[in-house]
């Protein structure tokens, strides 16, 4: 693959080291090209190579110039090169060669195991979510009004672009045609009559293109032409689509590629060595393109669609290849998706009886909105072809169903463990059955009592826990009632913070805190309460919110009793999960004002007076009760911001819950906590993957916790946090005390 968008692929000589790393990662390519200011390649600078000057034994300075580390001797191409002799150049270790000049100055990005392509910033391919085209075409019939209304129905659907066509009627089909319609054989006749009374004129059509464009979705336009093809590249079009009825015109197909611009290119009415030839003729001339396998019969008799034939696509092509689609419904185009699609287009209309044959195999509004969301829904089901890991709902689900290894009678410190003193229950809280032998024959390394489950820690050596930890800001672990005493015994910590229960609430909290020695104390609401109920102050249902601010009281009057208990004069932080989620998709931007203005409303219902409130920042995909939800609210920096700037209300950032925001949104993370930070007064420290990978063992995830620290020391110096470790407080803390040992490594 030849990608002439090189912007992302290389960085200015004068830049430094760090920026490099970030460009690195940015591209997700783990390579960068260093060029001089007038483009000309200096070297590529690789993950290798920064590892490789990290290890030197030499004094370190990530402001160093790039210059200095970069490979002056990688390996590049000339543009003039046959695509054999480029091919041969890959190698496990290379998957990157800049293309260069007569001058050295790279012209485009050789492309090998990795197969994406690019429009704009939007990457397409397999670890990409899939690009769909809303195909509008003609069935706007020559109304600009109507053009507008169908960009809207995909821009409010999620697509990606919406697709044009445009036509010079005397250049495509010469005067003489023009002028002897009627002598034309009917399908001539037919076609040519509808393209005149329904064509856009080559103004509206740019009208059009600049409407998307500030609607935030992509225009892409059809030339059927050499003048309009000229035309197109003159307004600057961002990629070209190519008909199937052209895929063999090789002159209007090498004006497109000249333009350096992507081309995606539809197969139908097209055999496979047409197909072939195609593809070779645009590896030749060093085009970037996708193929849509396609049937060209409208509508395309599901007999004849032959789905199974992308896979054959991509194999004979090495391109990104999707799918279009003329059948009526979007069945197939999900099943094109399952089956390695990563382009779907599909027209749409607003009335199917119109007069036109693509009206007949368009999908109305709503029905394409569905196919969008739907897409999503299959490609994110599809997953990796990789060791299979177990995800963060079965962990939950795992916890509470599965069994675990436990002592059938009582076992002494360096007693020799014999099958007949372990017994196998529910819940899954320890060691897997499946493990027993890791443990018939050793001796055990603690006393324990009849059905005390055995950890890792009575495996392998795990970090202890210490008296004090060195930070630079207040700390605290997280803890219940009952195992308040145990987990905190023998520490210097400056707080605890109470994840409650709603059995908690019940319970009298003196009767578990008599010897506590800890100062200091917050509070985490519970989210889940008694009836199923989970918290949601941004509830459509006045019932429903009415419940929530019941137990939102509840735990305020625990948390007074507490006060109580540890008598100090500080109003302490209940932190809580507002609410504002839902169950089947994401509610629209302009819908969650009014969310944020009932959880200041249920808020401003109840008296906290002496407590301060600390709305925690959330995922997008949050975990209730061992399945997954969509979270509205306290996601977004700046709608974060704004909802503290007009209410009296601070934030606690849980940083694992921003990070999988971020990776999802695609915003920037450090800009995302320079947003949220300066509203702040509790932490929530973890790790993260992926969108919904929360609470992992810290430096397990995807975290760059050197970076983390220097922002949190400049825009939240003293702000106290806890470790947020999923089932940290198992086997007495241990996951508590690995994370703090982690956290005080790193300078926090």
């Amino acid at each position: 693959m030849i990608d002439r968008a090189v912007s992302s692929y290389v960085i200015g000589s004068s830049a430094t080291i760090r920026e490099a790393i970030k460009a690195i990662d940015a591209n997700r390519s783990r390579i960068i090209f260093a060029v001089e200011t007038d483009g000309s390649l200096i070297g590529s600078i690789s993950d290798g190579d920064i590892r490789r000057w990290l290890s030197a034994d030499k004094i370190l300075d990530l402001e160093q110039p790039v210059y200095e580390i970069a490979n002056k001797q990688c390996v590049k191409h000339n543009v003039n090169d046959n695509p054999d002799l480029i091919r041969a150049s890959f190698s496990s270790g290379i998957e990157l060669i800049p293309i260069v000049d007569s001058r050295n100055r790279i012209y485009a990005i050789a492309k090998g195991a990795e197969k994406t392509f690019r429009i704009r910033d939007t990457c397409i391919g397999q670890e990409y979510p899939v690009f769909t085209i809303c195909e509008i075409g003609n069935n706007h019939q020559g109304d600009l009004i109507t053009a507008k209304k169908l960009v809207d129905v995909a821009a409010e659907a999620g697509a990606d672009c919406v697709k044009f066509q445009m036509r010079n009627m005397q250049t495509l089909y010469g005067s003489d045609i023009c002028h002897s319609i009627p002598k034309q054989d009917l399908g001539c006749q037919y076609a040519l009559d509808l393209l005149y009374k329904y064509q856009l004129s080559d103004d509206d059509l740019y009208r059009i293109f600049d409407y998307a464009n500030k609607k935030g979705i992509i225009p892409l336009c059809t030339p059927w032409d050499h003048e309009s093809a000229i035309k197109l590249e003159i307004y600057g079009i961002d990629a070209y689509k190519v008909s199937s009825a052209d895929l063999t015109n090789n002159y209007l197909i090498k004006q497109l590629a000249d333009t350096g611009r992507p081309l995606i290119c539809s197969t139908g009415m097209s055999s496979e060595s047409e197909i072939k030839g195609l593809t070779e003729y645009l590896k030749r001339i060093k085009a970037q393109f996708a193929l849509l396998h396609c049937n060209s019969t409208y509508p395309t008799p599901y007999k004849d669609i032959n789905l199974l034939y992308i896979r054959r696509l991509a194999e004979i092509s090495g391109a990104v290849v999707g799918y279009s689609g003329h059948e009526r419904g979007f069945t197939i185009p999900l099943a094109a998706v399952a089956l390695g699609a990563q382009i779907i287009e599909k027209h749409v209309t607003f009335n199917r009886s119109q007069e036109g044959a693509d009206h007949k195999v368009s999908l109305l509004p709503e029905e394409f909105k569905q196919m969008v969301s739907e897409i999503r829904n299959v490609r994110a089901s599809l997953g990796t072809s990789e060791e299979r890991l177990i995800s963060q709902g079965e962990m939950i689900n795992r916890e509470n169903l599965a069994k675990s290894i436990v002592a059938a009678t009582e076992i002494r410190e360096g007693e020799t463990i014999t099958e007949d003193k372990l017994s196998i229950v529910s819940p899954g809280l320890g060691i897997q059955p499946n493990r027993i032998h890791s443990i018939l024959g050793t001796k055990a390394k603690r006393s324990l009592c009849k059905g005390e489950f055995f950890y890792e820690s009575d495996i392998i050596n795990l970090p202890q826990k210490k008296t004090k930890y060195i930070f630079d800001r207040p700390y605290g672990i997280p803890v219940r009632y009952h195992d308040c005493q145990i987990l905190t015994d023998g520490m210097e910590i400056d707080f605890v913070e109470f994840h409650l229960s709603y059995n908690d609430l019940l319970l009298s909290p003196e009767e578990y805190l008599k010897d506590i020695l800890v100062k200091r104390f917050t509070v985490h609401a519970p989210e889940l309460y008694a009836n199923d109920h989970i918290l949601d102050l941004a509830s459509g249902s006045e019932s429903y919110r009415e419940e929530s601010i019941k137990n939102l009281r509840s735990v305020i009057e625990a948390t007074r009793k507490l006060k109580n208990i540890f008598g100090n004069p500080e109003p302490p932080v209940l932190v809580l999960n507002a609410g504002g989620w839902s169950t089947d998709s994401f509610i629209i931007p302009k819908e969650r004002i009014q969310l944020y203005n009932r959880v200041l409303d249920s808020l401003r219902q109840v008296d906290h007076r002496g407590i301060r409130i600390a709305i925690q920042t959330m995922p997008p995909f949050p975990w209730h009760r061992g399945g997954q939800s969509f979270h509205n609210l306290f996601v977004c920096p700046e709608e974060i911001r704004e909802f503290c700037l007009r209410s009296e209300f601070s934030i606690c950032v849980d940083v694992s819950h921003s990070h999988m925001a971020c990776t999802y949104y695609q915003w920037d993370f450090e800009k995302f906590m320079e947003t949220v930070l300066p509203y702040t007064i509790h932490l929530h420290i973890s790790d993260a993957t992926g969108i919904d990978g929360e609470g992992v063992k810290m430096g397990k995830g995807e975290i760059d916790f050197e970076s983390l620290q220097q922002i949190l020391s400049r825009l939240a110096p003293q702000v106290q946090f806890i470790p947020e470790i999923w089932q940290g407080h198992k086997d007495k803390g241990q996951g508590f005390w690995e994370a703090l040992q982690f956290l005080e490594s790193h300078n926090f």
